[in-house]
């Protein structure tokens, strides 16, 4: 059976979703990804899995249900920090981050059978989920991340070393405010459309 991988930051105002200030404050969008976080949290502690970890930038709060083992992110890069959360695993991996909660545990229900690795490429040209059969840092170390570029030259990485690769469906990250409505409106039961409304409601939008 598969670890589930979350890697995220603490939901601190000024931290967190800093592309979302305008138009709201950093306070509010902090509370959009305090309630993103919440809803992928609970959805991969609702999916079968053998282990999963929260791989963390800050201190664990209420927002994090039993069931997680919780460690810290190490310095460097993001390839840095996604290869160390790969590093503490010693068999099949899929990590994702806390900016899609439209994430089901059917998307996270993945197996290796006939692939060596799976690939969930995001609509602004990252990544949303990675998985290794067999987990190895190298994959991702020194691949540029934050870039339109970025899914593209991890695949190519994945690819170059070998391995067989099942592409996931496309989803989009919760970057901007137009990615807020979006996907709210693709998970409109979750904490985060719930969290966006709130604020609608109060004036923001």
């Amino acid at each position: 059976m598969t670890t589930l991988l979350v890697i995220a930051k603490e939901p601190r105002p000024g931290r967190v979703k800093t592309r979302l200030t305008p138009p709201f404050t950093p306070e509010e969008a902090a509370a959009l990804a305090e309630a993103a976080l919440t809803d992928t949290l609970r959805t991969v502690a609702g999916t079968p899995a053998r282990r999963r970890v929260l791989v963390l930038d800050g201190t664990a709060g209420p927002w994090l249900p039993p069931g997680f083992d919780v460690v810290p992110q190490c310095a460097g890069g993001l390839d840095k920090r996604l290869a160390a959360a790969f590093a503490g695993c010693d068999g099949p991996a899929l990590l994702i981050g806390m900016d899609t909660p439209q994430v089901t545990p059917g998307l996270l229900t993945v197996d290796f059978d006939g692939y060596d690795a799976c690939f969930g490429p995001a609509d602004d040209g990252g990544f949303w989920a990675l998985g290794l059969a067999e987990p190895d840092p190298e994959l991702l170390r020194g691949v540029p991340m934050s870039t339109p570029a970025t899914g593209a030259v991890q695949r190519d990485r994945l690819v170059a070393a070998g391995l067989r690769v099942r592409d996931l469906p496309r989803l989009r990250d919760v970057d901007t405010a137009a990615d807020a409505e979006a996907v709210a409106a693709m998970a409109p039961h979750g904490c985060f459309a719930a969290e966006l409304a709130r604020l609608r409601t109060a004036g923001r939008r």
